[in-house]
């Protein structure tokens, strides 16, 4: 059998990064994958799925060209058409990441079912190998939504809608997360009749972020019932769902409703791995209870995001192959839903920002229409909103805009190291941006905050007597 120093069996967002920084450690290292390197990122995920967005948000804007002075006509979508265009995007970025590529750069790999034989034994396929450390990163998959006839109907999930060739008249979705929204918004701007069928979109965030994205989803003709789906009934490519009174009728059926980790098939009881529908348990340097084996990734549960699957990968190896532990758990972890205008997120909501730090907390929000680079985009429905302590510690931040996933990374970076709400405040930022909005929402929390009660009353005394001088 071929031995190694590190076993990696998944090609995701975790598997590469931490393949990747082995081979730097010069250690011998090998990937074992079971489907196509790259993960649901490259094929199923990121990858096509902001391609589309991409696409729709050409087709939404050439819509709206009037608006600013042009006229443009838009064709009707022929979405295998689009669907080559994904394609293309995702031959792109998964060419670095092909078996011969990642070869050609020292590292062994082996595409086939894999599962373990013992502790440090596992098959690939018909290859045996044997390792030293072994880092689980399998990812997750479509989670089976707990609704009465789903089984007789057929209905996409986020592993089929992305090679979908075919612009349905009426796309119903069932799950109102991050991929039912962006999903649902893209198949409407590209001319689909489109209803979402959820409690409330987006229920990870704010209340009033939620309410704010359904008046967008409204605006472009998207119809939003706030219920949960029941039953499902479909005949050829009819489709009914019923929620509570409703029943809705369409052509196709996305069911988006989460993800669960993929840990079956492994073999993990033949290592001793402990593993429940919630995931494989680690502690928190990512080792789980057999010492040598480690996870990271989806296939842990909690957050599931290839930015955090990447960084875990990361720390898994560090951990496994050298001195010293470092945490596997992100204690500052921003994330974005990838709509239009993009809501991004980090740190603690309104409601948890309050239910820890209560009457110490300062929250103020400003909207989109006051920053001018908003206004300057035609960008005007959205807001920053960021929560602090009186002392200045900033404890969570969301931003519903279109460039929100890029400059929430400020806050979060802000947070990670500690730094204040007055820091960032008084640092210069060029303007016109969108972060510039969240310099100016800074200032503000600043100076409310400083001029609020006793001390308030103190600084406009002294500014009183020192303009007298």
């Amino acid at each position: 059998m071929e031995q190694y120093d590190i076993a990696i069996v998944g090609a995701g967002a975790a598997g590469l990064i931490a393949a990747d920084f082995a081979l730097r450690l010069g250690v011998r290292v090998v990937m074992l994958e079971k489907d196509r390197i790259g993960g649901d990122c490259t094929w199923t995920g990121c990858v096509p799925s902001k391609s589309l967005l991409r696409v729709a948000s050409v087709a939404h804007m050439a819509k709206l060209a009037e608006r600013v002075g042009l006229g443009l006509k838009v064709e009707p979508v022929n979405l295998a058409e689009v669907r080559e265009y994904l394609r293309r995007t995702i031959a792109q970025i998964y060419a670095p990441t092909e078996p011969e590529s990642l070869r050609a750069r020292g590292l062994d790999v082996c595409v086939g079912p894999t599962k373990f034989v013992d502790a440090h034994t596992l098959q690939c396929g018909e290859q045996r190998l044997e390792a030293k450390k072994i880092l689980i990163a399998t990812g997750a998959t479509p989670k089976a939504p707990a609704i009465a006839g789903i089984e007789r109907v057929q209905y996409e999930t986020y592993l089929t809608i992305f090679e979908n060739a075919r612009l349905p008249e009426h796309l119903l979705v069932v799950g109102g997360g991050p991929v039912g929204c962006e999903v649902a918004q893209a198949y409407r701007r590209l001319g689909a009749r489109v209803t979402v069928i959820a409690p409330r979109l987006l229920a990870a965030e704010d209340e009033d972020v939620s309410a704010m994205l359904r008046g967008v989803f409204e605006g472009e003709g998207v119809e939003v019932v706030p219920a949960m789906a029941e039953e499902v009934r479909g005949e050829g490519d009819a489709v009914e769902v019923r929620a509570g009174e409703r029943r809705m009728q369409g052509d196709m059926l996305l069911v988006a409703v989460g993800r669960t980790p993929a840990v079956e098939g492994l073999g993990l009881e033949q290592a001793g791995v402990r593993y429940s529908e919630r995931g494989i348990v680690v502690n928190e340097q990512l080792q789980t209870m057999v010492p040598h084996i480690y996870a990271a990734g989806d296939v842990i549960g909690g957050p599931q995001y290839s930015h955090l699957a990447g960084w875990q990968g990361f720390q898994a190896v560090r951990n496994a192959m050298m001195p010293g532990k470092s945490q596997g758990k992100a204690e500052v972890l921003p994330r974005v839903t990838f709509t239009s205008p993009e809501v991004a997120h980090v740190g603690l909501t309104e409601a948890q920002a309050r239910a820890k730090y209560g009457d110490e907390l300062v929250t103020r929000s400003m909207l989109l229409s006051k920053i001018d680079r908003a206004v300057n985009e035609d960008d005007r429905v959205g807001m920053v909103k960021m929560h602090a302590t009186r002392g200045g510690e900033i404890v969570g931040a969301t931003m519903m805009a279109e460039r929100a996933g890029e400059a929430i990374t400020e806050i979060a970076l802000a947070m990670r190291n500690r730094i204040s709400l007055k820091d960032l405040a008084s640092t210069v930022h060029p303007y016109p941006t969108y972060n510039s909005g969240i310099q100016m929402l800074a200032t503000q929390m600043v100076l409310d905050t400083a001029f609020s009660g006793i001390r308030g009353k103190v600084l406009r005394a002294l500014a009183r007597r020192t303009s007298r001088r």
